[in-house]
């Protein structure tokens, strides 16, 4: 097997130094105003990531995944921290339930308006996840524990990425919405939707991961 391997890379090699690197003639060609006309959206980053890479993000979304179900897997023989310390002192509780309310609010912005300014589903899951991040520091594990049942957290989280995947599968044969009105809310086809549910995965699978680093570890 060694030696096909070795064959294998030669030939690769020697491919590589064979091809040509000639470029195409692109002085009559402006990218980002063909990628806005093929998307319907203003915000060409979304447009690659969404639609011209999303193939790529599909794997980027698996792989946040497998990092969450491998925080689970690494503290699974664990003990739970005997004495999780939390803020207690009144000002850090305002600011840090005030930085909650800001960075949830900035979620919701930059996930269902991420497709028109500078912004989308990641962004806005971060954003989400800091938001978490802010009232865990200052809420027993417990309560966050029973929140995060209560709302089905993990749940969601599997199917925000099971639909994230189906839809951009569909995406991916050809299929798509109509792109709108350039500029409009509703416009993109399905990138706005595929922002809010990216939006939604990250922002949950961060609750998850959170969650576990506190029970286990305490505040780090």
């Amino acid at each position: 097997m060694r030696w096909i391997y070795l064959i294998a890379g030669i030939a690769l090699g020697i491919k590589i130094l064979l091809t040509s690197n000639a470029l195409p003639d692109l002085s009559q060609l402006t990218i980002v105003e063909t990628i806005v006309r093929e998307t319907g959206i203003p915000n060409a980053v979304s447009g690659i990531i969404l639609r011209n890479r999303l193939y790529d993000t599909i794997f980027e979304v698996v792989v946040f995944t497998i990092a969450i179900l491998g925080v689970k897997f690494l503290l699974s023989t664990e003990q739970p921290a005997t004495t999780v310390y939390q803020f207690t002192d009144s000002p850090s509780i305002v600011l840090a339930r005030l930085g909650a309310t800001i960075a949830a609010l900035v979620s919701i912005e930059l996930a269902i308006r991420g497709h028109l300014s500078p912004g989308g589903g990641f962004a806005a899951g971060v954003a989400g996840g800091t938001a978490i991040g802010l009232v865990a520091i200052t809420s027993s594990t417990e309560e966050m524990d029973r929140l995060y049942q209560r709302w089905h957290a993990a749940t969601w989280e599997k199917i925000s990425a099971i639909a994230f995947i189906i839809i951009a599968a569909i995406n991916l044969s050809g299929v798509e919405l109509p792109h709108g009105e350039l500029g409009a809310l509703i416009s993109g086809g399905f990138i706005p939707l595929l922002n809010v549910l990216v939006a939604i995965k990250v922002a949950l699978g961060s609750w998850a991961v959170m969650l576990l680093f506190i029970r286990y570890r305490g505040l780090l």
